[in-house]
């Protein structure tokens, strides 16, 4: 019996002391949760922040620093062990770097690495440190760094070119500003408190170096210092600026989600430039317009070269990947092109995704600046003028692209297109003759009045004209002549059959008519992407090159799909 009673006893504070055991332990790892919330809060606490809980007497000398003192610190701690930073960085650097290096080498090498490399005796320095509080939250930590380094690195390329020439190019003088950018993400209970570390170039306010040959002269070869110059800059941008990021695994776990990956497309509308500077002493300039999200070759685009114009028409559509749209930019470089000599800049201007709405073309015009870091010079440039349609992925089916062909075809409509037989099943055997799906329609356009018009004859008043224009097709039509009216009506219709609307556009000029001659009072240009998204709208739209009036249209567009063998 006392075996039983014992053995009772003894599987019931068993049981008790399991039961006691995992409660402890739930309640540590909650302690740890709270305890990993609380010093990401404190982590977050500016010295502002801190007085406000205790004053000054209550803190030791050497926890009241300014922001000053603190990076001083952090610097002079920095000095000490940069000899084994500089190791460890250079091994990092060669590993991550020469790959790069080698996707961007120009056709006149055959290859590029490092035969040396070390980042010296000068440590870098820190000038700012802060919480990025909108970034961070409860799951991770995003601080920056500004970084200024010049140092006296030994770096040196071992290039060798297509004709078996090698060449040792050693990169010195380089000066180094920007920003960096660290997210501890995940927050763990285990230390040291987070389960990685990303680390990108958020900004790169100044990157300047010198190229020699080794036991030569670079500018000895016609275009190798450009070209190596550029490949260094495209190496760089591929592989640590912002939004790419270095992952670095802290704890055991998948970090994957922490991975830079494409979010979404955006489309870009290069409609027209208006009142451009003018580079030329002979003639007009011959603009061209550079686009790019991330300043790399091989995502650049270029528009064509309209030529001797300062108010040119270009209506050219780009698509760029979005990988960050909270925080990247559309900048548009508006170039004159001088033939053999290098392209000279016009002027530049950026447009923040963040401004637009996911589905929404936005219609935008840009004043153009020489610099979009110093904005000291206010000289007026021109402007731009683009349509903007930001769509996130996965939201592709819930509203219209106008800039996708297929936007208005139906399921069996782009089957047809795709030459398929419309069953669904590529391994069905059966083909149809493939098609392809003309996208025209008819637009109708209202001349209903314009106002303000400026007086262009000695009587104070002019005989206007409306002249419409479909650039692509060149057809044109043209309103009855109101004699003597600066604010005539017409209510005048006409209709165009429209072959290609995505990238036709509508020219409405208003001329006055004289009895010797007629006189351009001003025109508006238009794209048909709003018309093609609202189907029918009337506005008034200014008049360009004129000193006031505006013109009332109405637009309306019946779409008319046609099928054609090819």
């Amino acid at each position: 019996m006392s075996f039983f009673i014992g053995m009772i006893i003894g599987i019931s504070v068993g049981i008790g002391l399991i039961v006691a055991f995992a409660k402890y332990e739930n309640i540590r790892s909650v302690r740890r949760s709270q305890l990993a919330k609380t010093v990401a809060a404190f982590a977050r606490m500016t010295v502002q922040d801190s007085r406000k809980i205790l004053p000054d007497e209550f803190y030791p000398p050497w926890v009241v620093f300014s922001q000053r003192q603190k990076l001083n610190w952090l610097n002079a701690h920095l000095d000490k062990i940069w000899p084994y930073v500089d190791e460890a960085a250079s091994d990092l650097i060669r590993s991550k770097v020469e790959p790069v290096l080698e996707q961007y080498t120009p056709a006149i090498f055959s290859s590029m690495k490092f035969s040396k490399l070390t980042l010296g005796t000068v440590a870098p320095q820190f000038t700012g440190v802060c919480i990025i509080e909108e970034e961070s939250g409860e799951k991770g930590i995003t601080m920056e760094l500004e970084m200024q380094w010049d140092g006296n690195p030994n770096i040196v390329l071992a290039i060798n070119t297509r004709v078996g020439v090698a060449l040792p190019v050693q990169v010195k003088n380089i000066g180094f500003t920007g920003v960096f950018r660290l997210i501890f993400k995940p927050l763990a209970e285990d230390f040291p408190g987070f389960g990685a570390v990303s680390y990108s170039l958020r900004e790169k306010k100044k990157l300047d170096f010198t190229l020699k040959v080794v036991g030569g002269e670079i500018s000895a070869i016609p275009g190798l210092s450009d070209a190596i110059e550029e490949t260094i800059k495209d190496a760089i941008e591929d592989s640590i600026t912002w939004p790419v990021r270095k992952i670095v695994s802290i704890l055991p776990g998948d970090y994957s989600d922490l991975e830079l990956k494409p979010v979404g497309t955006l489309d870009v509308k290069l409609v027209q430039g208006k009142e451009l500077t003018n580079k030329d002493i002979v003639g007009k300039s011959d603009p061209f317009a550079v686009l790019f999200i991330r300043p790399l070759r091989s995502r650049t685009k270029t528009s064509k070269t309209i030529s001797n114009q300062l108010n040119p028409i270009w209506n050219e559509h780009f698509e760029f990947v979005v990988e960050d749209a909270s925080t990247q930019h559309l900048t548009v470089r508006v170039f004159d092109d001088e033939g053999v000599q290098p392209a000279e800049l016009i002027g530049c201007a950026l447009v923040a995704l963040k401004d637009l709405e996911p589905g929404k073309v936005k219609d935008v015009w840009l004043k153009l600046v020489k610099d979009l870091e110093i904005q000291r010079d206010n000289k007026y440039r021109g402007q731009v003028h683009l349509e903007l349609l930001y769509c996130p992925y996965g939201t592709e089916s819930s509203f219209k692209n106008p800039f996708n062909p297929d936007f208005q075809l139906t399921t069996l409509e782009k089957a047809i297109r795709s030459g398929t037989d419309g069953t669904g099943d590529p391994n069905s055997g059966r083909t149809s003759p493939k098609k392809n799906v003309i996208v025209r329609g008819v637009l109708s356009v209202t001349v209903i009045a314009a106002e303000n018009l400026p007086a262009t004859d000695l009587n104070g008043k002019a005989d206007p004209y409306v002249v419409l224009i479909m650039k692509k097709s060149e057809k044109k039509a043209k309103t009855r002549v109101l004699t003597k009216n600066l604010n005539p009506v017409w209510n005048q219709t006409f209709e165009f059959v429209v072959e290609d609307a995505l990238h036709d556009m509508l020219i409405a000029e208003v001329w006055d008519h004289d009895t010797f001659g007629k006189d351009k009072m001003g025109r508006c240009i238009m794209t048909l992407t709003r018309v093609l998204l609202e189907g029918e709208f009337q506005d008034s739209f200014p008049l360009d090159g004129a000193k006031s009036g505006k013109l009332l249209l109405h637009l309306q567009w019946t779409p008319q799909l046609k099928f054609r063998d090819s």
